[in-house]
């Protein structure tokens, strides 16, 4: 996926989880966090980040900001909407007969229902944006909405669907994720449990650009 209008800046501070302070040719702007977690080891005062300008008519703010330099100098993109993004770019590129994104399975919308010949896949996805010693973590904060995505695709199983956790890794040269059990104990056993039962793990390392991400 491809972000028009980007600019450069410096982030200053994150008053709260959906907006930032960010220094943009001189000017201190109020922008856009397209990231609900906690990207605390991410967003530190002095970071390099780069914000895009999608011209919505009546945004409150001029831009979004969507990735940023990790002090380790990995370019880490942090658009929590990019991996449903990306995944359904790849999807298209693999010969499935029908793609359908956002299905209602149970008490959930999972991410994607597939179909290829008499197969039948559901597909979660989940981005990974927490990196620590070459390794990425998921999730960066507790979500109870993880926990009962694993559920639901184990349940899949028994219903004779093929089932997928798929982490898009919005990092260059991570190719592993594991559970953050430290941050989130129950989604780590919710994901052994996932495992045991069947479910797939799929790690999608990428390509990442200020101003794009791709699958590899």
């Amino acid at each position: 996926m491809k972000y028009q209008n980007i600019a450069e800046g410096i982030f200053l501070d994150r008053p709260n989880r959906f907006i930032a302070h960010v220094e943009v040719d001189g000017h201190i702007e109020t922008v856009h966090v397209k990231n609900t977690g906690r990207c605390r080891e991410l967003l530190l005062p002095g970071a390099e980040v780069w914000l895009t300008a999608p011209g919505t008519e009546g945004r409150k703010t001029k831009y979004d900001l969507i990735a940023v330099r990790k002090s380790n100098g990995i370019l880490i993109n942090i658009d929590s909407q990019a991996p449903n993004a990306v995944v359904h770019e790849w999807l298209k590129k693999q010969q499935y007969d029908l793609i359908r994104p956002e299905y209602t399975y149970g008490d959930s919308r999972i991410d994607f229902y597939l179909e290829r010949g008499s197969e039948r896949t559901l597909m979660e996805v989940k981005g990974c944006t927490l990196e620590v010693d070459g390794t990425g973590y998921f999730p960066d904060a507790p979500t109870a909405r993880g926990v009962k995505h694993l559920h639901e695709l184990s349940k899949a199983l028994t219903d004779g669907y093929r089932a997928v956790l798929a982490f898009v890794i919005q990092m260059e040269g991570i190719t592993e994720v594991r559970p953050n059990i430290q941050t989130h104990p129950e989604f780590g056993t919710a994901f052994e449990e996932a495992k045991a039962a069947g479910v797939r793990i799929l790690f999608l390392p990428c390509h990442v650009e200020p101003d794009g991400l791709w699958v590899k």
